[in-house]
């Protein structure tokens, strides 16, 4: 029989007064015993509805039932057969609204913990040593990828995988793109990004760093080269900003920004590495998704006061709710159908406050949401010394100036069908280029699906 606990296995994790001042993952993983009984939780149904929640199609119940077994190797071999990142999946996915709403076990309880058993067996197997996956012999085929990214990863490891020759461009030092620069390492840990990159250098895929697409190379450049086809995974890194007076400021980052200097440049640890941010004791970080939540607990961990604007409601915020709940429980304060005015500076060109809004809800945007409108009478002031732009980004316009054939959305994005071919011959692109930023399973589920087009076009 199963377990048929309506409750999944809580995640141990740090408390919240000791974890706001360090850079330590939250989360610290389930023990095996706990796996185990977790998932026993799991009915195996037949018709297996989580996997039509999954972007990448994992087959669930097969790993899960591994598991169940105390067969870790396994169930990690078959969340590998799908997906390529399994151990960063586990942490950064948004399981809530993907495979987990599907678990039938959450119609009369609570879910299977599927993100947390795919990171136990990602974690546990590769500690473990787990071999890489098995690569067929070369093919002749070669092939390009902008971006190292989840999409650029994910489709370079299915096309090393059938023997094609890859190369990986990535613009900044460090390969992994979001993963490395955009995620802080209380949630998603460096070294296990680096880890899993290895994986993919050991399937024959090659790397090359500080390579901006539209500077060292363009996409036409790459095709005369030789390569088969080019796929562009470039992601959306051009931050975007509000246009209010004061934005240029001393103190005000974007979020990009911020989260890179901390990330790859460890500016956390200053002085012993020579990339300091800027703080003082208040912070404002404007925006209301995950990107947002990720800046303001990097602040809290720098030793500020935070406090996060949004001009809706927590209704509507994009944010996982587990990161708000993360959030709070570190003392982020929440300033909800709040809107900034301006930026106010002082005599040297420093931040020294915001001026803001009150908003209410009014009615439905195009997307169904209800539209903010500021209410008469209702501006103040906060005093901040340092304000942090996530209010989302665009992608690399460098790859569109410098290529002109290749078909954009207004916006920015490129324009594809829905298994990532271009209106360029022999070029795909997947992720954020193509939809604006979105989450990491997405973009992986993007590039399998250019990486299966690739292989369909050129057998």
């Amino acid at each position: 029989m199963p377990n048929m606990s309506l409750v999944k296995h809580p995640m141990p994790e740090q408390d919240p007064a000791v974890r706001a001042g360090n850079f330590k993952e939250v989360a610290l993983g389930y023990t095996r015993e706990t796996a185990i009984e977790e998932a026993d939780r799991c009915l195996h149904c037949r018709n297996m509805p989580c996997v039509s929640g999954c972007p990448v199609n994992v087959p669930i119940p097969d790993f899960i039932a591994r598991i169940k077994e105390g067969d870790i190797t396994g169930a990690y071999q078959i969340i590998r057969s799908q997906n390529a990142l399994p151990a960063i999946c586990g942490r950064v996915c948004p399981q809530e609204s993907q495979c987990e709403s599907k678990c039938v076990r959450g119609i009369k309880g609570e879910p299977v913990a599927i993100g947390r058993l795919e990171r136990f067996a990602a974690d546990t197997a590769m500690a473990e040593g787990a071999a890489s996956a098995e690569k067929k012999p070369l093919c002749g085929k070669k092939a390009a990828v902008i971006g190292s990214g989840p999409a650029g990863l994910t489709c370079a490891g299915v096309l090393a995988k059938e023997g094609w020759e890859v190369t990986i461009y990535e613009a900044l030092h460090t390969a992994g793109g979001v993963l490395m620069y955009g995620i802080p390492e209380f949630r998603l840990p460096k070294a296990l990004v680096s880890k899993e990159i290895e994986s993919l250098k050991e399937l024959g895929v090659h790397i090359v760093t500080n390579a901006v697409a539209g500077k060292a190379f363009t996409v036409d450049e790459l095709l005369a080269e030789g390569n088969d086809a080019v796929f562009i995974g470039s992601g959306a890194g051009l931050p975007n900003f509000q246009k209010i007076p004061g934005e240029s400021l001393c103190g005000v980052y974007s979020a990009n920004e911020f989260l890179t200097r901390l990330n790859l440049m460890k500016a956390y640890t200053f002085p012993e590495h020579d990339t300091p941010v800027k703080v003082g004791s208040r912070v404002a970080v404007i925006g209301g998704g995950n990107v947002a939540m990720d800046a303001a607990r990097c602040a809290k961990r720098l030793g500020a006061e935070v406090t996060i604007v949004y001009r809706r409601s927590e209704k509507e915020m994009p944010a996982r709710a587990e990161e708000v709940h993360h959030a709070r429980e570190e003392g982020i304060i929440f300033r909800m159908l709040t809107a900034p005015l301006a930026i106010e500076g002082d005599e040297n060109g420093f931040v020294r406050g915001m001026k803001c809004i009150e908003m209410q809800l009014g009615e439905p945007d195009e997307r169904g949401r209800r539209r903010p409108v500021p209410v008469e009478g209702s501006e103040f002031d906060l005093p901040v010394e340092t304000v942090i732009v996530a209010i989302g980004n665009s992608p690399n316009p460098l790859i569109k100036k410098t290529t002109p054939d290749l078909p954009t959305e207004k916006w920015g994005g490129i324009q594809t069908d829905e298994n990532g071919r271009t209106g360029k011959k022999d070029v795909y692109a997947g992720g954020d280029a193509v939809t604006g930023a979105a989450t990491v399973i997405l973009a992986m589920g993007a590039g399998k699906k250019a990486a299966a087009a690739i292989l369909e076009d050129h057998p």
